[in-house]
């Protein structure tokens, strides 16, 4: 006989709760971390550019670029380059970070690279502490 397993009210909402928070972070996260790279990789990162690489539309670049504004990670005025603040540079390298440990992670046991990198790119934004800590006691890092 199959045992069914049930949570509190209470737990079931705790834990949609940080679904909803991670799904927050994940365009914040992303935006921050394409912004560090063109910046790395071209010298600057505008709006265009950002645009081409995520596949959406300018104003939808543009909203984002003002809520990153508003949470104080990111500067933009009409016209310039997006500059990352330090809270977003800081926010770019741990998603950075966290990326690369969620990769290296999946590719020890054993998923293809490519496969490893796709993957990583959703499970980085909710995986947990405890779970980066577990991945990362895995692969032998120090934090």
């Amino acid at each position: 006989m199959k045992k069914e397993s049930f949570i509190s009210e209470t737990q079931s909402a705790d834990k949609f709760e940080r679904i909803r928070r991670a799904h927050q972070s994940e365009i914040a996260e992303d935006y921050v971390e394409m912004i560090s790279d063109l910046i790395a990789e071209t010298g600057e990162a505008r709006a265009v550019d950002l645009a081409t690489r995520f596949g959406v539309t300018s104003p939808t670049v543009n909203a984002t670029i003002q809520r990153l504004q508003r949470e104080g990670l990111v500067e933009s005025r009409p016209y310039r380059s997006i500059f990352l603040t330090q809270a977003g540079k800081k926010l770019a390298e741990a998603s950075r970070l966290k990326h690369q440990v969620v990769r290296d992670f999946l590719i020890a046991i054993g998923v293809n690279d490519d496969v490893a990198e796709q993957d990583a790119e959703g499970v980085e934004h909710h995986v947990s502490e405890q779970t980066l800590s577990k991945f990362k006691e895995f692969l032998r890092i120090k934090s």
